[in-house]
């Protein structure tokens, strides 16, 4: 097991979000976090990524607590975080956005992630590279942030959000875009709202709801419990 989120409890300020969170996450799986806006899914990434700290449990990763450690830390321990607001350079270069995610691989010898390779995923990224950040459309910016977060190498992608804003037919190409990332072994723990996109690349789905897990299973379990689908996610 890669990540073990364990009864976490997290806070902003005097709000209370998270009400004892578990999941864990298997190597090679795709995992959903799901649920609709403002239920928790971003502050469990959050706090798996040590951005806000859980101010009671523990956030095991590869065996080891990585609870309210600096997200620099972790992220050299090989979690790679891409976030919904996506946060690219605007004055820079694709390539220089590229450029500036590179890092040594944490895992000895595992495959690294180079330029060329990112554009063997994302081959839009290739014709733009001389193009500034800011000049991109939602979706070109959105396959520049999750390129330029496997440049720093990760053997956990925590995806946050990715589909949001986008139009379908680049929706589409997004999910096709992360089931060859899947397709190569990349553990990821994807958060969305928008389920039928999610579960379609996953392996199991947690629901949330308020800051609780209320459903943790398959896909297959989850399709077949119409009454989990219609409280929690609407369909």
């Amino acid at each position: 097991m890669i990540l073990e989120v364990n009864d976490i409890y997290t806070s902003y300020g005097l709000s209370q979000i998270l009400f004892g969170i578990s999941i864990n996450v298997d190597e090679g799986e795709c995992v959903a976090l799901l649920g609709r806006n403002g239920v928790g899914k971003t502050t469990t990434l959050r706090s798996i990524m040590g951005l806000t700290a859980p101010r009671q449990g523990s956030v095991i990763y590869k065996g080891a607590d990585i609870t309210g450690k600096a997200a620099f830390r972790i992220a050299k321990l090989g979690v790679g975080f891409v976030p919904e607001e996506r946060r690219i350079f605007p004055d820079l270069s694709v390539r220089e956005n590229l450029e500036a995610g590179r890092k040594a691989a944490a895992t000895p010898h595992a495959k690294e992630w180079t330029i060329d390779r990112v554009h063997e995923i994302f081959p839009v990224l290739e014709g733009l590279a001389s193009r500034k950040g800011g000049y991109l459309s939602g979706g070109e910016q959105q396959m520049l942030t999750v390129g330029r977060t496997l440049m720093g190498n990760p053997d956990l992608l925590l995806l946050d959000e990715p589909s949001e804003g986008l139009a379908p037919l680049v929706v589409r190409d997004l999910g096709t875009q992360i089931a060859r990332l899947k397709d190569e072994g990349m553990t990821i723990l994807l958060c969305e709202q928008n389920a039928k996109f999610a579960t379609g690349l996953s392996d199991r789905a947690y629901i949330l709801e308020k800051g609780q897990v209320r459903f943790g299973g398959t896909i297959d379990e989850l399709q077949e419990n119409e009454e989990i689908r219609q409280q929690y996610l609407g369909l």
